[in-house]
């Protein structure tokens, strides 16, 4: 953790060298909390509401809401650091306060929201656990990135949007305050966008239907709207289908870099248990610690090579992209980063777990729940067959 805080502290954005550290001694000691409950809440599948509340009274849930607003304004390489150091406690946790984190910094380069709109939903965020994510995929359509219109509608009326839909895997569910719905208008000629629709509304419902293999605790369930009516203000930025604008360059690359940010912190929890594991661990026939084994030291090895090349891929790129010194292909950069330094994150884990055999998948050893959270690393837009077509086409200079 020291030498991360040494490579982010040069780059934090409208933060001074005298208060970043007390930031990430905050993450520090809730990522120690949180990993306490962690195994009981993936057991369970059952939501971490005790931690967003830790998250709320240690101010962090503000750190990409403008400054004059009340937030913070943290810049890609901070925000990096903070979801990196909760997902060594808990992952799924991490998971959540990055989808809050990514849509907050995403609406305040915009600034495409209704002004008033806009204010009041920063300021719910300072004052109170007011989180938000986005809502997009669907049981017909799948994820949206790779093509398609949402089947989910939205009708204009004299007092407002009436929002019909179903949305899946809408990470959070149990605790946002608002949902950024994906969806079409009724017109002739349709038009879409996102729909701000907050959670204590007539006709929306979530369905608890998360029982997934890892990331058991984000509470990714299944959003449901019944002709939700909202203001005409919490339409945001509605375009006709023909108008519909490639996707944001930065947002992509935040949600590159902080989701690989996600899964080092799980690699680096891993690592951690290992190493203690290993100088804890001493067989009988052997009389002294597995740590003490060559084979064992050069597995160990093998995995502080992975971590390390994940950071500096991770946090090397970040801080261009905080500075402005970023090339042209910075969203291909943020995908490739994306594509090896979680191949490397799995990796690690799975050296772990072949390294010490049975007791790496035993319920009782976190190892076998880390392994289970970093494989949900394949799933996150972009996925890696994107990624490398992308980069494939990028080379061969095909269009």
């Amino acid at each position: 953790m020291l030498q991360m805080k040494q490579i982010v502290s040069k780059t934090l954005s409208n933060q001074s060298l005298e208060t970043s550290p007390t930031l990430f001694e905050r993450v520090e000691t809730l990522a120690k909390d949180f990993a306490t409950r962690a195994a009981t809440h993936d057991k369970e599948g059952s939501f971490p509401f005790e931690n967003f509340t830790a998250l709320h009274h240690a101010g962090l849930l503000s750190l990409t809401i403008p400054q004059e607003l009340g937030g913070e304004d943290l810049g890609l390489a901070s925000i990096c650091q903070v979801i990196e150091g909760i997902a060594r406690g808990d992952a799924s946790t991490a998971l959540v306060l990055n989808m809050h984190y990514l849509q907050h910094a995403k609406a305040n380069r915009d600034r495409r929201w209704h002004p008033e709109v806009y204010q009041r939903v920063c300021s719910e965020s300072i004052a109170d656990i007011a989180l938000i994510n986005a809502a997009r995929v669907e049981p017909e359509l799948g994820t949206p990135a790779r093509g398609g219109l949402p089947a989910t509608i939205a009708e204009k009326t004299s007092t407002g949007w009436r929002l019909t839909g179903h949305k899946q895997y809408t990470t959070g569910s149990p605790i946002l305050r608002y949902f950024l719905v994906w969806a079409r208008t009724t017109e002739d000629q349709p038009q879409v966008g996102n729909f701000l629709v907050p959670r204590d509304l007539p006709g929306l419902q979530i369905v608890e239907t998360w029982d997934h293999m890892g990331m058991r605790a984000t509470g990714s369930h299944d959003l449901i709207l019944e002709n939700v009516l909202i203001p005409h203000e919490y339409a945001l930025d509605i375009r006709p289908v023909s108008a519909i604008l490639p996707p944001d360059l930065m947002t992509a690359v935040w949600n590159s870099l902080t989701l690989s940010a996600l899964y080092l912190g799980v690699a680096t929890a891993a690592r951690d248990w290992l190493i203690q594991y290993l100088g804890d661990r001493t067989p009988t026939n052997l009389g002294t610690p597995l740590a003490n084994l060559p084979r064992f030291q050069t597995a160990v090895g093998e995995i502080e090579a992975l971590l390390y090349a994940n950071r500096k891929l991770i946090y090397g790129l970040a801080q261009e992209v905080e500075t402005g010194n970023y090339e042209p292909n910075v969203g291909l950069q943020a995908q490739a980063v994306k594509y090896l330094s979680t191949t490397n994150s799995i990796r690690t884990v799975e050296i772990g777990l072949e390294l010490i055999g049975n007791p790496g998948l035993t319920r009782k050893h976190p190892l076998e729940r880390h392994y289970r959270d970093v494989l949900c690393s394949r799933i996150h837009t972009p996925q890696n067959d994107v990624i490398c077509k992308s980069l494939g086409k990028a080379a061969l200079k095909i269009q």
